[in-house]
C-alpha cells in the first residue's frame, strides 16, 4: 500500500488543479477495499478519484480484510447509517494451534499449541454451536470505545482492557476446506455487530488449540448480494482515461441501497406535506419505507406506526 500512497502524492498536494475542485455527486460505489489500509484511508482516496463534496462508508473492515465496503456520496450519505445494521456475509482462512493478541495475523503471538487430530465432523459440531444467537466477547482490539476512547488505543498503551460480552446474530458458519499447515477457510453470514476474529479465536478454543484469523473477504452486503465490486486500481484507471463521466458510470443510484425498503404511495398532497416534514394521515402496515416524488426520484425515508408517517430522512436532488 505504500505504493499505492506514493502514487497519490501529487494529488494531495494539489500538482493536479482541476483534481482538487470538489464538485457535488450522488450515488453509491460498492468498492472492493484493498488489503493493508483502514476503510477510513480506502474512502479518502475514492473520495479524491471521485472529486465529491461528501462522503461516508457503511462498515468498517480491518486493514487485513478486503472486499465489499459500500462507499456513499453526497444524498446517498443519509442512508450509511440503515446499511450498518445489514447482513454480511465472508470468506475467512484461520490457522489453529495458535492465538494471538488481536485474534489476526497483524497481531503478536501469545501462545502455541497442539493441533489435535481433528475430522470435518468433529470441527462442523463446534461451528454449529457459534451458530444463532450467541454472545461474543468482542477483541480488545477493537475500535469499541469505553470512555470515550477505543479500546484498540487503551491497550497499546499497555492498559488493562476488556470488551463486554455483546448477542450478535451468526446466520451461517460454514467449513469450506481444510488447507495443509492447520488452516481453514470458512463461510460466515452474520448481522451487525459481529467481529469474524472472535468466531475464529472462540472456534480455537473449543477445539482445544487456539486460533486466529489470517485472511478475510467480505463477498457481500445485503441488499447488494451480488455486487460488482470497482478497486482503487481499476478506479484510478477510469479516471485517467474517461475523467468524472466514467468513475459515474460505477455509480449506483440511492434506492440500490433501499431495495427491501417497501414503497409507499402517495397522494401528492401527501407528498407535498413530507417534502417540508410534516407528518401524514396512513392506514399502512406500521414500519419503514421509501417514498418517491411524481417524477420517481426519492423524496424521503419514513417510519408509520399505521395511523401516521413521519420522515426520518428527506432527499434533494436524489437520482
Amino acid at each position: 500500500m505504500k505504493a499505492r500512497d506514493e502514487h497519490l502524492l501529487p494529488l494531495e498536494e494539489g500538482s493536479f488543479k482541476a483534481a482538487s475542485a470538489r464538485r457535488s455527486v450522488t450515488g453509491i460505489l460498492l468498492l472492493d477495499k484493498p488489503q493493508g489500509i483502514t476503510s477510513n484511508r480506502a474512502l479518502q482516496i475514492a473520495k479524491r478519484l471521485f472529486r465529491a463534496d461528501k462522503a461516508g462508508h457503511s462498515g468498517s473492515l480491518d486493514p487485513l480484510a478486503t472486499g465489499l465496503l459500500p462507499v456513499c456520496f453526497g444524498e446517498a450519505t443519509k442512508i450509511a447509517g440503515y446499511l450498518l445494521g445489514s447482513r454480511k456475509a465472508y470468506e475467512a482462512e484461520c490457522k489453529l494451534g495458535v492465538s494471538t493478541n488481536t485474534d489476526d495475523a497483524e497481531g503478536t503471538v501469545t501462545s502455541e499449541r497442539e493441533v489435535p487430530p481433528l475430522d470435518d465432523e468433529s470441527i462442523c459440531a463446534q461451528l454449529a454451536k457459534l451458530t444463532g444467537r450467541i454472545t461474543q466477547i468482542p477483541p480488545v482490539y477493537s475500535a469499541l470505545k469505553q470512555q470515550g476512547v477505543a479500546l484498540y488505543k487503551r491497550a497499546r498503551r499497555g492498559e488493562q482492557v476488556s470488551a463486554p460480552p455483546r448477542e450478535v446474530e451468526v446466520h451461517r458458519l460454514e467449513l469450506l476446506t481444510r488447507l495443509d499447515d492447520n488452516r481453514l477457510r470458512l463461510h460466515i453470514e452474520c448481522g451487525s455487530g459481529t467481529y469474524i476474529r472472535s468466531l475464529v479465536r472462540d472456534l480455537g478454543e473449543a477445539l482445544g488449540c487456539g486460533a486466529y484469523l489470517t485472511a478475510l473477504r467480505r463477498l457481500w452486503v445485503e441488499p447488494f448480494k451480488s455486487p460488482r465490486m470497482h478497486t482503487l486500481d481499476q478506479l484510478e484507471s477510469l479516471q485517467a482515461e474517461r475523467g468524472a463521466v466514467g468513475l459515474d458510470e460505477c455509480l449506483l443510484p440511492i434506492e440500490a441501497g433501499l431495495a427491501n425498503w417497501p414503497v409507499l404511495p402517495a397522494a401528492s398532497s401527501a407528498l407535498d406535506a413530507l417534502a417540508h416534514g410534516q407528518r401524514i394521515a396512513t392506514d399502512t402496515t406500521p414500519g419503514r419505507y421509501r417514498v418517491h416524488a411524481a417524477d420517481g426520484q426519492l423524496l424521503a425515508l419514513v417510519e408509520t406506526d399505521g395511523r401516521e408517517a413521519w420522515v426520518l430522512r428527506g432527499f434533494s436532488h436524489a437520482g
